[in-house]
């Protein structure tokens, strides 16, 4: 399926739904945010930094004055955090309609860990989400229909990758971490998708295609110059339109569970977004098992869907 027309002005009316976006503050998660709160969506705006969050906040609320909007103080590279924000979120004692997975790291140039010991980029990326996820969860099973939206990347097609050393103690390396944090974001989703089946939760992982955002940070000049100066005019897209796979995986009633969202132009580096196939390492059954056994040891978190 895929949605030839489909833009921001495309969503349904949002009124009444509740949205946590995390790593809402800049970049894809913050056009997201904006994107959800113009349709009449409340929205939690999640992140590591407060003042950042609240500058988001004012600029949606420049946009759209009418938005209700929460911030929400949240670090996925520790578990702590994940659970004092998920307890907040509880506490409101509100249905969870829409959980957007966003936030990331890539390429960190030196091995580097989360405060409970974890390899960075694997433990930002999906086990803090896999944690938060988990821990939400029973706002989540308190909506009608909840949606779970997990935000992948391309490199979760790259060719023998596998979760034999999460920790990258073996070897480590920038992308060889990223690419294993995005798959497992996928991974994650199929499982989900699973063993939340008879409940109301529908689980989809997106990847946004190519766009320069602060996710690159890391990555050197060099190859930043390359990008804008040859990639980006062939494949690359805004921000905005990056978000759009988010956008269409969390609002549009067609989209099934475990579908695959990304944009469906050239290399799904831009264009409408539609549903794409999955990564075959993301497809086996036993795969996704035991990455989610792993995941609920490392990180102390189980699923409770009853």
């Amino acid at each position: 399926m895929s949605a030839s027309t489909w833009a921001a002005g495309s969503l349904p009316s949002q009124s009444g739904t509740f949205a946590l976006v995390t790593g809402a503050n800049t970049g894809i998660g913050f056009h997201t945010a904006l994107e959800l709160a113009r349709a009449g969506a409340a929205v939690l705006l999640a992140g590591r930094s407060t003042s950042s969050l609240a500058e988001a906040a004012a600029a949606i609320a420049g946009e759209v004055p009418a938005a209700e909007l929460t911030t929400l103080q949240l670090d996925l590279a520790d578990l702590a955090s994940v659970a004092a924000a998920a307890e907040q979120v509880l506490s409101l004692g509100r249905p969870l309609d829409l959980l957007i997975n966003n936030a990331g790291v890539m390429a960190v140039p030196e091995r580097r860990t989360t405060k409970d010991g974890f390899e960075l980029t694997f433990g930002t990326n999906h086990l803090g989400h896999f944690a938060l996820t988990g821990r939400l969860l029973p706002a989540l099973l308190r909506s009608d229909a909840s949606r779970v939206v997990t935000v992948s990347a391309r490199v979760a097609r790259s060719r023998g990758t596998t979760f034999d050393d999460v920790a990258s103690e073996r070897k480590y390396t920038p992308m060889g971490a990223y690419t294993k944090s995005k798959l497992a974001n996928v991974v994650f989703t199929q499982e989900l998708v699973r063993r939340a089946h008879g409940t109301g939760l529908t689980a989809v992982a997106v990847h946004p295609g190519a766009a320069m955002t602060g996710i690159q940070r890391h990555v050197p000049r060099v190859i930043k110059a390359i990008v804008s100066g040859v990639i980006e005019p062939l494949i690359m897209q805004t921000p905005t339109q990056a978000a759009m796979p988010s956008l269409f995986a969390a609002t549009h009633p067609a989209v099934p569970a475990g579908a695959f969202v990304a944009p469906t132009g050239r290399m799904e580096g831009r264009g409408a977004p539609g549903i794409v196939p999955l990564p075959p390492a993301a497809a086996d059954p036993a795969t996704a098992k035991d990455l989610w056994e792993l995941s609920e040891r490392l990180t102390h978190v189980s699923y409770a869907f009853r």
